[in-house]
C-alpha cells in the first residue's frame, strides 16, 4: 500500500522517503501508485496530504506525463485550506502546464484567485506558469497583460526572478511595455545584489 511508504507514515520528517518514492514511481510507470497518491489528497491527514503532493509534483517534474491526466484532482486541491497543500498543487499544474496549456489557461482566472489569497511559492508557481504559456499563440496577449500584473504587483523579493523568468520569452512587440514595468519598480529595490540582476535583463532588452 502506497500509504505505508509515505515519510510521515515511517516517523520521518525530511522528504527524501517522498523523492525516493517518486523516482521508484518514474522508474517503474507506476500509474496505480498514481491513482492511490491522488485519492490520499482527500485525506484528513495534513500529513498525508503534504506527503502525496510533494511525491506527485516531484514525479510531474521528471514525468510530467505520468500526473497530467489528474490535472482536475489538482485544481480542485488548490481550493484547499492546507498551504502546503495548495501550493503543492499548483507546482503540479506547473509541471503539466506545457502538456495541457489550453486546460490549464481555461482555467487561468482559478489560479490567479488562488495566487491572489496565497503564498509567496503559491505565486512563484503561477508566474512559471505563466512563463510556459505566453509560448502559446492563442493565448500570449492575455498571458503577457497577467505575467506584467504579476510584476507590477509583486514582492519586491520577488521581483528579480519574475523579471529573470519570462525575459527571454519577451518577443520584440513586448519589450517595451515590459522594460516600462520593470523600470517603474526599480525605486522599491534595495538590495544591490537585485538591483544589478534587474539591470542586467534591461540591459539584454535595450
Amino acid at each position: 500500500m502506497i500509504k505505508e511508504r509515505l515519510a510521515s507514515n515511517i516517523g520521518r520528517r525530511d522528504e527524501e522517503p517522498n523523492i525516493d518514492l517518486a523516482k521508484e514511481i518514474i522508474q517503474n510507470q507506476d500509474v496505480q501508485s498514481i491513482k492511490e497518491l491522488v485519492a490520499l489528497l482527500k485525506s484528513k491527514q495534513n500529513e498525508v496530504q503534504n506527503d502525496c503532493i510533494k511525491v506527485l509534483y516531484e514525479v510531474g517534474e521528471m514525468s510530467p506525463n505520468l500526473i497530467v491526466e489528474h490535472y482536475p484532482e489538482f485544481l480542485e486541491v488548490l481550493k484547499s485550506k492546507n498551504n502546503r497543500l495548495q501550493w503543492g498543487a499548483m507546482t503540479a499544474l506547473k509541471t503539466i502546464s506545457l502538456l495541457i496549456p489550453a486546460d490549464i489557461y481555461n482555467n487561468i482566472s482559478t489560479l490567479k484567485l488562488v495566487v491572489d489569497q496565497g503564498s509567496v511559492i503559491t505565486r512563484d508557481n503561477f508566474v512559471a506558469i505563466l512563463v510556459n504559456l505566453i509560448d502559446q499563440p492563442a493565448y500570449e496577449a492575455q498571458v503577457f497583460d497577467l505575467l506584467l500584473n504579476q510584476i507590477q504587483d509583486c514582492p519586491t523579493n520577488q521581483l528579480p526572478m519574475y523579471v529573470e523568468m519570462a525575459a527571454n520569452k519577451i518577443t520584440k512587440d513586448k519589450i517595451l511595455p515590459f522594460r516600462q514595468v520593470v523600470i517603474s519598480r526599480m525605486n522599491e529595490v534595495e538590495k544591490i545584489s537585485k538591483i544589478k540582476r534587474l539591470e542586467k535583463v534591461l540591459k539584454k532588452l535595450s
